[in-house]
């Protein structure tokens, strides 16, 4: 039987030479793995993202594919890449989905986790 899953695994960083705390401006990238755990080839054809902030600002993210591309996985193969957003705040969250084309056709969506978005926290 025919099973369509993908599954996403994502990592985080603060980038502070890119931020400007003085302007409420806090630049973090999300590297994201995504692997074909279905028994069918698959392909990611457009994204959604909503990302809030700790003031609870939500922006809507939506579009074809990820960094200009819109990977075809085999069974068992993955795609990575990595992204970025600028928030107004310290630390937010970001959570959405992939929609995905099998090759018989059959449309599916692969939810994406919600994830932290965070500066490290330094002890003294």
């Amino acid at each position: 039987m025919a099973t369509y899953e993908f599954t996403v695994s994502v990592r985080t960083q603060y980038l502070p030479d890119q931020s400007d705390p003085e302007r409420t401006n806090f630049v973090f990238t999300y590297s994201i793995t995504i692997k074909n755990t279905g028994t069918v080839a698959a392909q990611l054809i457009s994204r959604h993202w909503v990302i809030t902030d700790a003031n609870n600002h939500v922006e809507e993210v939506r579009g074809l594919g990820v960094v200009g591309h819109q990977p075809l996985l085999q069974p068992g193969e993955h795609f990575e890449y990595t992204s970025g957003t600028a928030l107004q705040t310290q630390q937010g969250s970001m959570f959405g989905e992939y929609f995905c084309v099998a090759e018989d056709g059959h449309q599916f969506e692969t939810k994406i986790p919600e994830f932290v978005l965070s500066l490290p926290r330094t002890l003294h």
